[in-house]
């Protein structure tokens, strides 16, 4: 028999008591009377082809979650590219080139713009089709569809359609919403998983409706005819309101019917269902929204330093065409050879208004040269290049997936260096949802010697520390080196055996039946037996392995198991009534197959905080075993059951403080009579109907799990996502604030702060949430007005919590001290409303991390919005599933975590990467070089279009505002599409102020991109103003060096255009030196691409001076026979480039030596090899080069090694005066 069918036959409700349990047959629920809009919907089942035509027919299962499509390309591409201020600049001056008061040939002004933009739109196109073929891997997978002849065949998921029937196998994705009918089970129970959709991993029970159960086989289709009428498609995902009519009855249908897609099957060999929503009408579809349009804040700044520049042309422009209306009027009559006015109106004296508005057009076309029309192309260019250094970055490849990280779009490369809070999901995000039994506490006795990360980290530590120059610790150390030791922790070897899954823990005492020798034999027993019973999982024999495995409910359950198996206490069988367990006798060591009845299952739930099994073992004694948060279980212990509490306590703080989850277990031995009484009453519950169902279940439980006596604790490593807890560190102490946004209960999500340190001992937790006993007062005190009155009173509520939590924050004075918000869904609805929302945001900025948890995918998008628009800082997001899809679409940077559950986080996501460990990697090193090259590659652009574009302000100044152009047209087309571009493309790929590997031993160094050290207008300006003076110094030096003196051996002096090449030729000369001078990582590839520029440029002159006159111009053998003799020509580019790079030189210099940034210090460092000849100096260095940070690994270790000192002290403040104290 296959594996997962020798379950088939267990009733699996009777295993559930809050869930699924069936309301009595005797009392039929009736079918919903739907009343109003919304409940639309008609579906078919078994007869998809009646969904073809109106009014039934219903969107395809094809799903897009692209930005274009063929249709759409065209106008949205262009909308996107002149949204762009500068392109819409120059698209008005193309059209003006085709006037007559165009400086310039038309072409030289449309091919440019033609490029950009066809270019641009190119980009948009690849990318849009990476993101159509990962649609595709979707919409392309396979599963079995009821073809109408009682068989099934594999169909795409983008050819289901309303009304077909599916076979859903184990650990298969639903492709659509489906109406379960039946199950592999009998009872027509499955276990769905929908961590996809709410982070949730413990397993959800859907349950089929009892008439349809029938229906378990594949022949059994052949007839099936059904009616579905329920409401129309919604976000909603926990709501669902239809009815079935089947057989002429009509059955109620609730969301324990329906399976949502992109949830999993699991521990069910298959299920049937019926497709109700499809594509895009599906609930988790529903949820997502239109792909944004993002822009990062770099380029939302750029728009701004156009306006500047904008500003700057019209200015110029404004003064040119005023004086030459001045020249016109005044001077033009008397200049016979203009022969004013001319045929097209041009210039005229009586009209020098007129003139000099046709002057402005000229003028604004001329020093178009201001705003780079190549800016933008570049920059395209260059990000499309970096993505690709993104995407073939080994170091974020994970080779168990074999899944690279992959830039999806590479429009906010530089954004990812500007992040200042990071939104993360916590379930298969953070973690890989796998614990780890590591120690335990049984009878008052600590168990297991293997320490936890966290422990070994800060006993590293504090071993660095004690090596370093403190001489009162290095005496101690000295003093009582042992104690130090067993006082930081005990750091064990790694075993030599085969590791086991879930299975950490390492101490002989109980291993291999040695626990039967300690001092309390009985209560180990009971301690195990409450492992191995105390569950609601399921045992599956492995052939491989010869032995167990188990599906649990939750990871913990799991790790419960495989410790109690270790230990000797193998849970191997479950039946309807009864659980087996092999154990080890304690007289004999032989394993001896148990039966435990189990009579009842209290499960758990966040409320409740435990979880209690009521079994009779086989002398017939009923004992009642529960596991629980040690609050809660500590509470409910009888006066008897006392004796181990204050032990118990101190083991379990020590747990905490190690970064371990705990839950403690414990007993009680029930009369029959006892239990029998409770039991009715129990059942009654159990079977009522109606809303206080829940209540009574709560209420009769209560009354059971009271006067326990305590057993033990139990301390799990929750195992995250490899690497994740020094990702975060990393991330905090480079300055970032990390917030968790999960649907899953608030303990997990504390527990999981724990593991990966955003939360630690010590650390006060802020706790928002409703207070149920203030309500329930004020409703009988204002029970008229209940409704109104709850909420008011609710809301008042949680801003009085909010404000006290503010103040007591601003109290604060001591300096560790670190705070934690935490607050549920129910609360935040009432948070995030706008009287509250900015109170919120203040409250959660002043705390160390913030935990959100059992929240909607609809709130995680508003907490994102919430906190980009208030801070109005870079926000990014992080998630795996379906339910983070808003959150990644809201954020100013999306990221999707691949190769784990689904891949709608991916296709809806920025960038996706395939672990949250590699997000270090991808801000701290690609956004700090992103950031810094783009930066450096804006600035840069505006400098030499300055230095250029003002020089034909001059000119035509000097000229008599002629708008005469001193250069020729093909000069100033090949300035920036060839001359210049090629090096400030070098720049913006293969620039780093520092390695990768600095990067991370330096996280400080990220914070330049938040603070925006490198694009602010104190820098941006400083940029401009280089490029003012060197216009000054080129334009000025060569009209000086070459006015009204010979030029030529022959005496000739220069003309027009022999100034304006030799000035052209300074220009290349001194923006490329500048580049090499911006520069602080050289390769062979910039030392290439900077002398091609000189290099072309001189080619093109000896090309273009051998052309006919009729193509060159003026510019015929200009070079050969004109410049390249001329002694004063090169004379003149030395001194004009030496002039115009000495004052950046001279500022570099200084600030270098007087004034340095971070990355100049680890510069000179690096260059004189400090870091090999003196590593102390490079290790403090390295130490100081982190934020202050109160979360992440670091903090937890430093906050341990303050309580060790502390501990330290008080030691050798007891030992010195014995050892000061003179002998008399």
């Amino acid at each position: 028999m296959a594996p997962g069918r020798i379950r088939a036959k267990i009733k699996r409700s009777s295993l559930y008591t809050f869930g699924c349990i069936r309301p009595h047959v005797d009392s039929p629920d009736e079918p919903h009377q739907f009343r109003g809009p919304g409940f639309s919907r008609h579906v078919c089942c078994n007869q998809p082809q009646l969904h073809q035509k109106k009014p039934l027919k219903y969107c395809k299962n094809y799903i897009s979650t692209t930005k274009y499509n063929v249709v759409t390309f065209l106008p949205k591409a262009l909308f996107e590219q002149f949204r762009r201020v500068a392109n819409v600049y120059f698209l008005f001056a193309a059209f003006l080139s085709l006037t007559p008061v165009s400086p310039f040939s038309a072409y030289s002004m449309i091919a440019p713009l033609a490029f950009v933009i066809g270019l641009s739109m190119a980009k948009e196109a690849v990318e849009n089709w990476h993101r159509f073929m990962q649609d595709m891997k979707v919409n392309m997978r396979k599963v079995r569809v009821h073809n109408g002849e009682g068989t099934f065949s594999l169909k795409p998921w983008m050819n289901i359609r309303v009304g077909d029937v599916i076979k859903v196998e184990k650990d298969q994705f639903f492709p659509a919403d489906l109406l379960l009918l039946s199950s592999s089970y009998e009872d027509g129970i499955c276990y769905v998983e929908t961590m996809n959709l709410d982070g949730e991993t413990n397993l959800k029970v859907k349950r089929s409706l009892e008439t349809t159960l029938s229906l378990d086989d594949d022949s059994t289709f052949k007839d099936f005819r059904g009616t579905v009428k329920c409401e129309d498609p919604n976000p909603n995902l926990y709501t669902f309101v239809g009815n079935l009519e089947y057989k002429r009855q009509v059955y109620p249908l609730d969301p324990s019917q329906i399976l949502l897609r992109d949830s999993k099957l699991r521990n069910t060999s298959h299920v049937y269902g019926v497709v109700i929503f499809s594509g895009h009408d599906s609930k988790v579809m529903q949820n997502a929204t239109k792909s944004p349009s993002k822009r990062s804040t770099i380029e939302k700044q750029m728009d701004k330093i156009i306006y500047v520049l904008f500003t700057l042309l019209v200015l110029i422009s404004l003064i040119s065409s005023t004086g030459f209306a001045i020249k016109t009027k005044t001077q033009m009559p008397s200049w016979w050879y203009m022969q004013a006015p001319d045929d097209e109106g041009l210039y005229d004296p009586k009209n020098a208004a007129l003139s000099g508005f046709y002057h402005l057009i000229t003028a604004l076309i001329l020093y178009g040269y201001l705003i780079p029309i190549s800016l933008y192309v570049s920059i395209e260019l260059v990000k499309v290049l970096q993505a690709l250094f993104i995407n073939n970055d080994l170091n974020m490849y994970d080779e168990e997936t074999g899944t690279p990280a992959q830039a999806r779009t590479s429009n906010l490369n530089e954004e990812l260096g500007m992040v200042d809070t990071i939104l993360s999901d916590k379930t298969g995000t953070l973690t890989c949802n796998q614990m780890d039994f590591l120690k335990c506490s049984i009878a008052g006795m600590p168990y297991g010697v293997r320490s936890s990360e966290v422990e070994m980290a800060a006993a590293n530590q504090m071993a660095m520390d004690l090596e370093g120059h403190d001489d009162h610790f290095t005496r101690s150390r000295g003093q009582n080196g042992s104690e130090i030791e067993l006082e930081a922790a005990r750091v064990s070897k790694e075993s030599l055996g085969i590791p086991i899954k879930g299975f950490s823990f390492e101490d002989n005492r109980l291993m291999n039946g040695n626990w039967a020798r300690e001092a309390n034999p009985e209560v180990l027993q009971l301690f195990f037996r409450v492992l191995a019973l105390c569950h609601t999982a399921i045992p599956e024999f492995n052939e491989e392995t010869d032995g167990y495995s188990y599906e649990a409910e939750s990871p913990d359950e799991g790790a419960f198991l495989v410790a109690a198996r270790e230990f000797g206490f193998e849970f191997c069988r479950r039946t309807q009534s009864s659980i087996f367990v092999r154990e080890r006798n304690l007289s004999s060591q032989e394993f001896v197959e148990r039966e435990f009845k189990l009579l009842n299952l209290l499960d758990f739930t966040s409320k409740r905080k435990r979880m209690s099994v009521i079994i009779q073992d086989e002398t017939g004694q009923i004992l009642l075993l529960c596991k629980g948060a040690d609050s809660i279980i500590f509470d409910r212990l009888s006066k008897n059951g006392r004796m181990f509490e204050e032990a118990t306590t101190k083991h379990l703080n020590d747990y905490g403080e190690a970064g371990l989850r705990t839950l403690a277990l414990a007993y009680k031995v029930l009369e029959e009579s006892e239990y029998i009484s409770w039991n009715e009453e129990f059942i009654k519950a159990k079977t009522s109907i109606g809303g206080d169902r829940e209540a009574m279940l709560e209420q009769v439980s209560d009354m059971m799990e009271k006067d326990l006596i305590l057993v033990g604790a139990t301390a799990v490593e929750d195992k995250l996502q490899q690497g994740v807890p020094q990702c975060i560190d990393k991330l905090a102490q480079a300055g970032l604030k990390i917030w968790v946004l999960t649907g899953d209960k608030m303990e997990t999500a504390i527990n999981i702060g724990f593991s990966c340190s955003l939360l630690r001992q010590g650390m006060k937790q802020i706790c928002i949430s409703m207070n149920v006993d203030m309500l329930n007062q004020n409703s009988k005190k204002h029970a008229v007005n209940y409704y109104f009155v709850t909420d008011q009173v609710v809301k008042e509520n949680i801003k009085m919590q909010l404000t006290n939590a503010i103040q007591m924050i601003k109290l604060e004075k001591d300096p560790h001290a670190a705070y934690a918000l935490i607050i549920d869904g129910k609360t935040l609805t009432y948070a995030l409303e706008e009287d509250l929302k900015h109170q919120f945001l203040d409250l959660a900025v002043g705390c160390a991390s913030v935990i959100c948890c059992r929240v909607s995918p609809k709130q995680k998008a508003m907490v994102t919005r919430l906190v980009k628009e208030g801070t109005g800082k870079t926000t990014l997001a992080i998630g795996d599933g379906a339910n983070d899809v808003g959150m990644i679409q809201e954020a100013d940077i999306g990221v999707g975590i691949s190769g784990v559950e689904g891949m709608q986080a991916v296709m809806a996501s920025d960038f996706a990467i395939a672990q949250f460990r590699f997000l270090e990697r991808l801000l701290v090193v690609h956004g700090h070089w992103c950031y810094k090259r783009i930066a450096q590659m804006i600035c840069y652009f505006f400098y030499k279009n300055i230095a250029f574009g003002l020089t034909l302000f001059y000119f035509e100044a000097f000229t008599g505002f002629s708008g005469q152009s001193v250069y020729d047209d093909w000069y100033m087309l090949l300035f920036n599409v060839v001359l210049t571009s090629l090096p400030v493309i070098a720049l913006g790929v293969f620039e780093q102020d520092v390695s990768s590997e600095i990067c991370l031993q330096f996280p400080a160094l990220y914070q330049q991109g938040p603070r925006n050290l490198f694009f602010d207008w104190y820098r941006i300006f400083g940029w401009m103003g280089n490029g003012l003076y060197c216009s000054l110094i080129v334009f000025f030096l060569n009209i000086i060096i070459f006015y009204d003196q010979a030029f030529r051996a022959g005496g000739q002096t220069a003309d027009m255009t022999v100034v304006g090449t030799a000035m052209f030729t300074c220009v290349i000369y001194v923006v490329n030196c500048q580049i090499a001078l911006t520069m602080s990582h050289f390769t062979w590839i910039q030392h290439f691409l900077i002398g091609f520029s000189i290099i072309a440029w001189y080619v093109f002159l000896i090309l273009y001076g051998m052309m006919p006159p009729e193509l060159s111009g003026n510019a015929y053998k200009i070079f050969v026979e004109a410049l390249a003799p001329a002694p004063i020509f090169w004379l003149s580019i030395l001194l004009v480039t030496v002039a115009c790079n000495l004052p950046y030189l001279a500022h570099i210099s200084f600030q270098r030596s007087f004034n340095p940034m971070d990355h100049h210090v680890i510069q000179e460092i690096k260059y004189y090899k400090k870091d090999i000849e003196d590593r102390h100096m490079w290790t403090r260095e390295s130490s100081k080069a982190r934020q202050e940070t109160k979360i992440g690994f670091s903090a937890r270790v430093d906050a341990k090694i303050r309580h060790l000192k502390q501990m330290l002290q008080k030691k050798s403040s007891v030992l010195s005066p014995r050892v000061a104290t003179p002998r008399t």
